[in-house]
């Protein structure tokens, strides 16, 4: 089998305007990034709003595994293959980070024979959207070191700086500095923080704004610091919404890519799910539904923190109803949480099966907590067994759940008939009666509680004395009533990334809470994790390389 790198870079793409004229997009409503990525411009929404909806799916996973379970990948392969079966069908997806990218996890445009394409240009610089989003950050921070310099007429406590800078890049060393060394001109002495782009407030801002205008309104709210008095001040008390608003202009207009079927796929955004919320735009979304009959979205990391974000921040905030999810999973991977170690992943195991899939019925358990159809998939490996996977089916029809073996790594759309089948099934044959999992007149603590034990199985929850200071004052500032957005590890239901399948008597432990005034949300740090992550030993930038023709490698 050939490489990601290798399929993707031997596909003959169609150029993008033939891709967006198949699902009705005029030349004129492309901004082209050369031959096969674009803009759409802000023009089509205005032509399109009074379009029927099309169904809304998404793809979500269990924990994620070092076997792999190919989230993305699903969700490509699925878009192709509703696209064989003759469906008008658009992929939305987010756009890939550079950390990760250099780090150890990879990119983010699928694998085998369900890519988006050009996979290089998209695990890379794409059309600039997550350079503008670090821009405008920067230029708020730069703005606000440059008022306390100059005067500080707003009165901002040095110590009370809460903006951070931010990096699309995987480097510790940036997550605790100090600024302002130097001479009295260089600014004032202070301790300052990054953190990785795809946790900006502003990447988060641009992915829940609806326009333009909705966009400059959520910048203006942003609060970078706390006065001497205590009273929060905002991007719009240092005048500089505008200007970060410029920077914006056109990274809030969503991208549309093809697969290496030619289906097409709008990927704009990407806030991470174990830190930010982890969907992309709500623009590309809502575009997505006016444009097809059938949208394939999907949500970072597992379904306990991409999936209930998804449901219980996006969908919120949007007025988006999903129709059904998919849950991805894999025979390796609940093997996995099972105990078995990953070099003997391959032999068959249905006593660790047995014991490890209890991390899929706690998922399949969440997201019928929404009241939302699921169809499980297992995404298929050569190693599995017709016993593994029969096991794995008679597992999840008996808690009511559609079943069906993707192989759509292997072989692209083709391979995901079966799954597109039981998709389109449980569209016609099964209601989704969506509602969020907690409503907006709790407060923020009983929010925090509700998802702690109900989506994770925690017995409950432990805040430090300085995360109950925080909600206290959050809540006196008025924002008692905005969902919670968990930020924690994704590989544990729990906040310890050791304890694998259905963890039990444990609690979730709240170090840090803050209000992301202009996305709409609180953020609950728990446990270690992380807004700014580390290179592994061996980084995959190790393995990355440019031939002398421009021919990128080791990419994957």
């Amino acid at each position: 089998m050939k490489t990601d790198i290798e399929i993707a870079q031997e596909a003959k793409l169609e150029h993008i305007r033939d891709v967006a004229a198949g699902i009705g997009i005029a030349e004129d409503d492309l901004e082209y990034y050369g031959k096969y990525k674009a803009k759409l411009s802000d023009e089509l929404w205005d032509k399109i709003k009074g379009n029927k909806d099309g169904r809304l799916v998404l793809v979500t996973a269990i924990n994620p595994t070092p076997a792999g379970e190919g989230k993305t990948t699903t969700t490509v392969g699925l878009g192709e293959a509703m696209a064989k079966l003759g469906k008008k069908a658009l992929i939305a997806l987010r756009e890939p980070s550079l950390g990760p990218c250099f780090g150890i996890k990879g990119g983010a445009a699928g694998g085998g024979y369900a890519q988006v394409v050009p996979m290089e240009d998209l695990n890379l610089h794409f059309t600039g959207d997550f350079h503008a989003i670090t821009s405008a950050n920067n230029l708020l921070a730069a703005m606000l070191d440059n008022h306390i310099q100059q005067g500080n007429a707003l009165r901002i406590d040095p110590r009370q700086v809460v903006w951070k800078r931010c990096l699309d890049m995987n480097d510790r060393v940036l997550r605790n500095i100090v600024v302002g060394l130097g001479n009295k001109t260089d600014g004032m002495v202070r301790e300052d923080h990054f953190v990785i782009t795809v946790a900006s407030e502003i990447m988060a801002i641009l992915c829940l704004a609806d326009d333009l205008a909705d966009l400059k309104k959520r910048l203006g709210r942003i609060i970078v610091a706390y006065n001497f008095d205590g009273d929060p001040v905002t991007a719009d008390d240092l005048k500089a919404t505008g200007a970060m608003a410029a920077l914006l202009k056109d990274a809030i207009k969503p991208n549309i890519i093809q697969t290496l079927e030619h289906t097409p796929a709008l990927v704009h955004g990407g806030p991470f799910a174990n830190i930010a919320h982890g969907c992309n735009s709500v623009r590309a979304t809502k575009m997505a539904m006016k444009l097809s009959d059938i949208t394939i979205t999907e949500a970072g990391f597992g379904a306990d923190l991409g999936a209930e974000k998804f449901f219980d921040i996006k969908c919120r905030m949007a007025g988006l109803k999903p129709d059904a999810v998919v849950l991805v999973a894999t025979v390796r991977a609940l093997k996995y949480n099972g105990g078995v170690p990953k070099n003997e992943l391959s032999k068959e195991n249905l006593d660790a099966l047995a014991k490890g899939i209890v991390n899929l019925e706690k998922h399949i358990e969440n997201i019928q907590k929404y009241d939302v159809p699921v169809i499980v998939t297992l995404n298929s490996f050569v190693t599995d067994t017709e016993a593994e996977n029969e096991f794995i089916r008679k597992f999840c029809e008996e808690r009511g759940c559609e079943f069906a073996l993707s192989e759509v790594w292997e072989k692209g759309g083709e391979g995901g008939i079966a799954l597109a089948e039981k998709v389109l099934y449980t569209l016609e044959h099964k209601e989704s009666r969506f509602h969020a999992l907690y409503e907006d007149s709790l407060s923020i603590c009983e929010k925090i509680e509700k998802v702690a034990r109900e989506i994770y199985g925690a017995d409950g929850v432990v805040y430090e004395p300085a995360a109950r200071r925080q909600i206290e004052r959050i809540e006196a500032m008025g924002f008692g009533s905005f969902p919670v957005c968990m930020a924690k590890n994704q590989y544990s239901l729990s906040d310890d990334a050791k304890k694998l399948g259905r963890p039990s008597g444990f609690d979730i432990h709240i170090r840090e809470v803050y209000v992301s005034a202009g996305a709409g949300f609180v953020v609950a740090l728990t446990g270690a994790i992380m807004t700014m992550p580390g290179l592994p030993k061996v980084p995959a930038a190790n393995g990355i390389d440019v031939t002398e023709e421009g021919k990128i490698t080791g990419l994957f």
